[in-house]
C-alpha cells in the first residue's frame, strides 16, 4: 500500500515536470518569433531608407560631376586660348631670331673682309719695317741685337740710378721717422724722471779730534795703525793733513767698515788691538744690515718685488760703490724707472724692465773678487738666483758685449745712458775730457778729404768739414760711417756721439 502511494506521487512529478518544461519551450519560442518579425521590420524599414538616401547621393553625384565637367570644359578652353598666345609669341621671336642672325652672318662676312684687310696691311708693315731696320742698321753700323743691347744697358744704368735715389730717399725718411719716434720716447722718458746731480766724492777722510789722536792711532811701535789695516784691509795715511786721516781701499764696503770703525774708537778713545778687532766685527755686522736694508729700500723705490735676499744683498753693495761721481745704487734705481717707462712706450712688459734695469749693474758689486766685465757677471749671478731669461738678456746686452742684442738689450742699454748721460750725473777730469776731445778730432782729421773737425757739445757732437772737389755726396755718407765705425771702435765715451758731415761748394765771381 505504502509502495503504490511512493509510485503514483514520483509518477505525478515526473508529468508536472514534463508538462513544465513543454510550456516554457513554447513559450520561449512565441518570444523568439516575435523578436524575429520585430528584426525584419527594422530591416525592412532601414533597405528603405538606405535607397532612399542612396538617390539622394547619386542625384547629388550626378550634379557634382555636371559641375566638375563643366569647369574642366572652361579650364581646358581657357587653356588653349593661352597656349595659342604662347604660340604665336613663339613665332614672333623665331621670327625676330631669324632676322638678328642674318645680321651676324652679314657682320661676320664683313669682319671676315676686314681681317682679310687687316692682315694685307700688317703684311705691309712688317715688310717696311723690315727695310727700315735694314736701313737703321746701314745707317747706324750695329745690328739690331747690338741696339737692343745698347738700350738694354741705358735702361739698367738709368734704373740702377733710380734705385739708388729712392732708396736714399727711404733711408732718409725711415731714419727720420726713427730717428723722431725715438726722440719723443727718450724725451717723455727724461721728463717723467727727475734726479739729484751728482755731489760725492770717492775719498774717505775721517775727522779728528786733534792731531794728538794720530799718535793714538798709531801706536806704539804702529801696532794699533797695523791691527786696524789687517782687521779692515784698508790703508790708513797718516799725513800731514791737520786734524784728518785719509782711508785707502779699492772695495768701497772695506773702507766704509773701516770708517765707521775708525769713527768709533775715537769716540770711544779706547785704541788697542783687541778692542780694534772687537769694533772691526761690531761694524761689519752693521755694515752688512746696512747693505742689506739699503737694497730692500732700492727695491721697494724702483717697485720691484720677489728679489731673492742674494740679489738684495749684492744690490746693497752697490750703496758704496761711485762710477765717475755717480752713485751706482742710485743710478740702478733711476735705470729702473726709466726702463720701465721706455717699456711702457714701446708696449713690453714694465716689470720685466723694471727688474733688469735695476740689476744691470750689479756685477759692481763683486767686479774687484771675479774676473770678467760688469755685465757678465751680473748675467751670471742673475741667471743663478731668477729664472727671467729676459732679465738675464738685458743685464748681460746692456753694453753691447753679446753677439746680438734682443730688445731688453736695447731697453736697458738707451736707460743706461739717458742716466749716466745727463747733465750733472756723472764727473770727469778736466784733462780726461779734453783728451777725450782730441781724440775725437784726431779721428776725424785722419781720414782723407777732411780740411777741419770740431768736436762740440762736450764732445756728444763732432761736424767735419771736407774738401767739395775730393769727396761727392754719396762719399760724404760713406765717410760719416766710417768714421762712426773709428769712434766706435777706438773711443770710449758715455752715451752717444752725433757725426755730422758737411760739403758746400761755393762759386764766387767779381762784376768789373
Amino acid at each position: 500500500m505504502g509502495i503504490d502511494i511512493v509510485l503514483a506521487i514520483f509518477f505525478s512529478f515526473v508529468i508536472g515536470v514534463v508538462f513544465g518544461g513543454m510550456g516554457a519551450f513554447l513559450f520561449r519560442r512565441t518570444m523568439i518569433g516575435r523578436q524575429i518579425r520585430i528584426a525584419e521590420r527594422k530591416a525592412a524599414r532601414m533597405v528603405a531608407e538606405a535607397r532612399l538616401e542612396s538617390k539622394d547621393i547619386l542625384h547629388q553625384a550626378k550634379d557634382e560631376a555636371g559641375k566638375i565637367s563643366s569647369a574642366t570644359e572652361a579650364e581646358y578652353r581657357e587653356r588653349r586660348s593661352e597656349l595659342q598666345r604662347q604660340e604665336s609669341r613663339l613665332f614672333q621671336k623665331a621670327e625676330a631670331l631669324e632676322h638678328k642672325l642674318d645680321g651676324v652672318e652679314h657682320r661676320e662676312r664683313s669682319l671676315a673682309d676686314r681681317e682679310k684687310e687687316v692682315e694685307s696691311v700688317r703684311t705691309r708693315l712688317e715688310e717696311l719695317r723690315g727695310r727700315q731696320l735694314k736701313q737703321l742698321e746701314l745707317i747706324s753700323g750695329l745690328s739690331s741685337a747690338e741696339a737692343k743691347q745698347m738700350l738694354v744697358e741705358s735702361m739698367e744704368v738709368e734704373m740702377q740710378e733710380e734705385a739708388s735715389r729712392r732708396l736714399r730717399e727711404w733711408e732718409a725718411r725711415l731714419k727720420e721717422e726713427a730717428d723722431e719716434k725715438a726722440r719723443e720716447i727718450l724725451s717723455q722718458t727724461i721728463q717723467r724722471c727727475a734726479s739729484e746731480v751728482v755731489s760725492e766724492t770717492t775719498v774717505a777722510v775721517v775727522p779728528l779730534p786733534s792731531d794728538e789722536m794720530k799718535g793714538r792711532l798709531i801706536g806704539r811701535e804702529g801696532r794699533n795703525i797695523r791691527a786696524l789695516e789687517q782687521a779692515t784691509g784698508v790703508d790708513l795715511i797718516v799725513d800731514d793733513t791737520p786734524e784728518a786721516v785719509i782711508l785707502s781701499s779699492f772695495d768701497p764696503v772695506r773702507r766704509e767698515v773701516a770708517r765707521l770703525a775708525l769713527t768709533k774708537l775715537i769716540l770711544d778713545g779706547r785704541i788697542h788691538p783687541a778692542r780694534i778687532e772687537e769694533i772691526v766685527a761690531k761694524t761689519k755686522e752693521e755694515v752688512d744690515a746696512t747693505i742689506y736694508s739699503a737694497g730692500e729700500q732700492a727695491a721697494y723705490q724702483a717697485g720691484v718685488h720677489g728679489l731673492r735676499p742674494e740679489l738684495v744683498r749684492l744690490l746693497g753693495r752697490l750703496k758704496y760703490r761711485t762710477s765717475y761721481g755717480q752713485n751706482v745704487l742710485g743710478h740702478s734705481v733711476e735705470v729702473a724707472h726709466l726702463a720701465g717707462m721706455i717699456a711702457s712706450e714701446l708696449g713690453a712688459n714694465v716689470a720685466t724692465a723694471k727688474k733688469a734695469g735695476l740689476l744691470h749693474d750689479i756685477g759692481k758689486g763683486v767686479d774687484q773678487e771675479v774676473e770678467g766685465t760688469h755685465a757678465a757677471i751680473g748675467a751670471d749671478l742673475v741667471k743663478q738666483w731668477d729664472k727671467s731669461p729676459e732679465v738675464v738678456q738685458g743685464v748681460a746686452e746692456h753694453h753691447g758685449e753679446t753677439g746680438t742684442t734682443s730688445m731688453w738689450g736695447y731697453i736697458i742699454s738707451a736707460a743706461d745712458a739717458i742716466s749716466s748721460a745727463r747733465p750733472g750725473a756723472r764727473r770727469e777730469s778736466l784733462e780726461g775730457y779734453l783728451k777725450r776731445l782730441k781724440a775725437l778730432e784726431d779721428i776725424a782729421n785722419g781720414f782723407k778729404g777732411v780740411e777741419k773737425s770740431f768736436a762740440i757739445q762736450a764732445g756728444r757732437e763732432i761736424r767735419i768739414l771736407v774738401k767739395p772737389e775730393a769727396i761727392d755726396d754719396l762719399g760724404a755718407m760713406r765717410l760719416a760711417r766710417d768714421i762712426v765705425k773709428k769712434i766706435e771702435e777706438g773711443l770710449e765715451y758715455p752715451g752717444q756721439i752725433k757725426v755730422t758731415v758737411l760739403r758746400e761748394t761755393r762759386a764766387v765771381d767779381y762784376a768789373r
